[in-house]
């Protein structure tokens, strides 16, 4: 039963690349289908009821929540439907799921844009879906007390009935829906003014109900992007150049690709959206085909600007940035930590570093274009249908309004789904033959040209008075700026030293809860980087990188001053002033990790130790707490194992219990993969990684023992995607200092550099 509706996403018109500019109502964008005839108006059938929406109640009684999120495997639809379903009063068996439209009217002002990532779906659907699902309860109730000649306040409902207790009465959702008795509306303020059921009154959120989502992705019936059939349908494959940006073609040959059966074009990208540079699009009768006939094409290429760009030249480019004391903006700018350092008993500084780091999602890039007259449809799973329908648009150089998405379920995205490049080649290989073209990356597409994590470098310098306590800290993040690549300025965030906008994607978590009174992060931006290697977000974002060396700081400190580095950060989070409220809850999960984890309650054996990291991660507006002991093992070669990760993390109100877990089982191995294993590299401006032989995320071998600690206190729900990501590559750096005294800045953690530095 599961449905997929059409999405379609919309833009200005002006189509050069500073023009993308996507966001909430508050910037003017338009949504969808506006001025174009017949498009949407068979989305629901005249018989349902549709109190929201979000969702529609059927004559047969199934009540279908259309989720304006993308769904990656992590449940988020039935999350949603799961929502709907407490206030509502529906029974389980009787809720479906489907995907969202960029239809106008799901363009909703509370919920904004359709984007997924940050961990905000729950976080910030949580009480718009209630106050849907409340407003259906109420419409029904006021439908049935109409066909019954009963009071309403007098009704119950509870699984699909609407009942009356007294007179033993009752009517299903079916037939209310039927008696077309269901009418009321509400306002925007009559839903504000709804109140809702409190923690001790849900039956449906708290229980690990059956996920909608998985007996058709067992038995092959959900449609993900790289399953979409049309007919007359031709098959693209892309050349891409060894540089990953910049290089433009200079000559095309297919004299040996027009040997190849079926061949029928090569289409060189012409794209004004700024997304790609030098591709080519290889099109064919099947796939197969279009593969050779791509391997067949010689191309001529102009390297452009960034041919000779490496990894060392982006650091040693970092390095010089920091070093200047004019660049970048101020995100945080508390006190004076310059006159505080003047005055300290003791200043540490140190350097921190992450590699570039690619999503590799299982399903590679796929996308399916087909016009059809002047209505392009795309097919493809992505996490931000608002901004890729204007991508697609640009590539086709049309209005975004006849632009219609059709979102499909996501084979993996971690971020990588937030950009559209994949439909590029697809939009325009169909324009140019007038079919429709379904292009599909190789892995070594997808691992060249992915929009990575961006290579970045921190300085952190701290302070310490007499007594051992942190009064100072500066800390320098340098970094491309993926969300600045985007052209949205809503996404932005002012520098509080009033010198223009900041990616402050590439420094949260860098404003911590900690109580430090002088306190300064800079974020500068890389321009080298954002050039060489266009940067995405990655599972985690900014705070997998700067709570690596915010955490690694905090316990360097902590061994400087001679105390346990778990009571030191207990110590730090005091809650005084703006990290009121914040700092206990993170302190909380702390100690729940540390009682889990047995921290400090046995003498562990020689070469092991645990090191522990708290963090508040994604954003610190829209934070979730959490916590790790990690359990290291180091040999005297510098090999570590993990033995153990113990997480706690409080996640308000948890929706789905079961869920919930495996979320943070699986963000916590995510984040020991980039601790531990993943690094890609840049060559003479290429990714020189291009297949799972060279780039090697964690393997089942290499899993630990995971335990997991959830709170839930009935606060606002919290998101649980990412937090853990960020929170195990400091906690295993701490704890392989405890084991062997050796201290690691650099991430991915090799045995080279942990022998060395036992060494030093």
């Amino acid at each position: 039963m599961n449905k997929h509706v059409n999405n379609v996403a919309p833009e200005a018109t002006d189509l050069s690349r500073r023009s993308f500019l996507v966001g909430t109502a508050a910037t003017g964008l338009v949504l969808g289908y506006a001025g174009v005839p017949g498009i949407g108006e068979a989305l629901a059938a005249p018989s349902n009821f549709e109190p929201s929406v979000w969702y529609a109640i059927a004559p047969d009684g199934l009540v279908t929540v259309t989720c304006g999120k993308a769904d990656m495997g992590q449940h988020i639809a039935s999350t949603m439907a799961q929502i709907v379903a407490e206030e509502l009063g529906a029974k389980w068996s009787d809720m479906r799921v489907q995907l969202a439209s960029n239809d106008p009217k799901f363009n909703d002002p509370v919920l904004g844009a359709q984007i997924t990532g940050g961990s905000w779906s729950t976080m910030m659907n949580f009480e718009a879906m209630s106050r849907a699902g409340a407003a259906g309860r109420m419409a029904l109730t006021e439908g049935a007390a109409a066909a019954m000649g009963l009071p309403a306040s007098e009704l119950v409902v509870r699984d699909s009935m609407v009942s009356h207790p007294k007179s033993k009465k009752s009517m299903s959702f079916a037939d209310v829906v039927k008696s077309g008795k269901a009418t009321k509306t509400f306002t925007p303020d009559e839903l504000k003014a709804i109140k809702l059921k409190t923690p001790d009154q849900y039956t449906m959120i708290g229980v690990s109900v059956p996920q909608l989502d998985i007996p058709s992705k067992t038995n092959g019936t959900a449609k993900y992007g790289i399953d979409v059939m049309l007919p007359g349908m031709a098959y693209g494959a892309v050349v891409t150049p060894p540089v990953r940006f910049g290089a433009t073609v200079k000559s095309v040959d297919d004299s040996a690709a027009k040997k190849v059966p079926g061949f029928i074009k090569a289409v060189t990208l012409d794209d004004k959206t700024g997304t790609t540079s030098g591709w080519v699009v290889a099109v064919a009768g099947t796939y197969a085909n279009a593969k050779k006939a791509a391997q067949a094409l010689k191309i001529a290429y102009d390297g452009g600007p960034n041919a000779k760009v490496s990894s060392q030249s982006l650091l040693d480019e970092a390095m010089r940035l920091q070093k200047q004391e004019d660049s970048g903006q101020f995100f945080v700018k508390d006190g004076d930590p310059a006159a505080a350092f003047g005055t300290a008993a003791k200043v540490l500084e140190a350097e921190y570093t992450t590699s570039i780091n690619i999503h590799a999602p299982m399903e590679p890039m796929n996308a399916t274009a087909e016009f059809k007259g002047e209505i392009l449809h795309i097919y493809s799973g992505n996490q931000f249908a608002t901004r890729s329908g204007a991508i697609a648009a640009g590539a086709a150089g049309i209005d975004p309004k006849f632009v219609v998405m059709h979102q499909m379920w996501l084979g993996g995205g971690f971020g990588r789904r937030l950009d559209a490049d994949m439909m590029i080649p697809a939009v325009q290989a169909a324009k140019a033959i007038g079919k429709p073209v379904k292009v599909i990356y190789t892995r070594e597409n997808d691992m060249t040209m992915d929009f990575s994590r961006p290579l970045t470098y921190q300085k952190v310098k701290a302070g310490v008075d007499g007594d051992g306590k942190l009064i100072a800290l500066s800390h320098d993040v340098v970094s491309a700026w993926p969300t600045q690549r985007w052209g949205i300025p809503d996404f932005l965030t002012p520098s509080v030293d009033k010198k223009g906008p900041l990616d402050s994607f590439t420094v949260n978590g860098a404003d911590f809860f900690y109580t430090v009174p002088n306190h300064h992060v800079r974020a500068i931006k890389n321009e080298m980087a954002h050039n060489a290697t266009p940067s995405g977000q990655l599972r985690s974002v900014a705070p997998g990188w700067t709570f690596w060396a915010v955490e690694s700081m905090i316990d360097e400190i902590a061994a400087a001053a001679g105390k346990d580095p778990a009571q030191f950060r207990i110590s730090l989070l005091d809650g005084a002033g703006k990290n009121d409220g914040g700092a206990q809850r993170l302190r909380n999960t702390l100690l729940a990790a540390m009682g889990l984890a047995g921290y400090g309650t046995r003498k562990l054996p020689k070469g092991e130790g645990m090191g522990v990291a708290c963090v508040s991660s994604q954003e610190r507006a829209t934070a979730s707490w959490t916590a790790c002991v990690a359990h290291v093992a180091v040999a005297p070669s510098g090999e570590v194992t993990v033995k153990k990760l113990t997480v706690a993390t409080d996640v308000g109100t948890q929706v789905h219990p079961d869920n919930i877990r495996a979320q943070v089982e699986g963000a916590a191995l995510w984040g020991l993969s980039l601790a531990m294993y993943e690094k890609a590299t840049l060559k003479d401006g290429g990714i020189e990684q291009t297949n799972f032989d060279s780039y090697t995320p964690l393997r089942m071998s290499q899993v630990p023992e995971v335990a997991i600690a959830v709170i839930a206190n009935g606060e606002k729900a919290t998101g649980v995607g990412e937090p853990a990501v960020t929170v195990i590559a400091p906690a295993i750096g701490n704890a392989l200092f405890n084991a062997s005294g050796a201290r690691v800045r650099a991430l991915p953690i090799t045995a080279e550099a942990v022998k060395g530095a036992m060494k030093a």
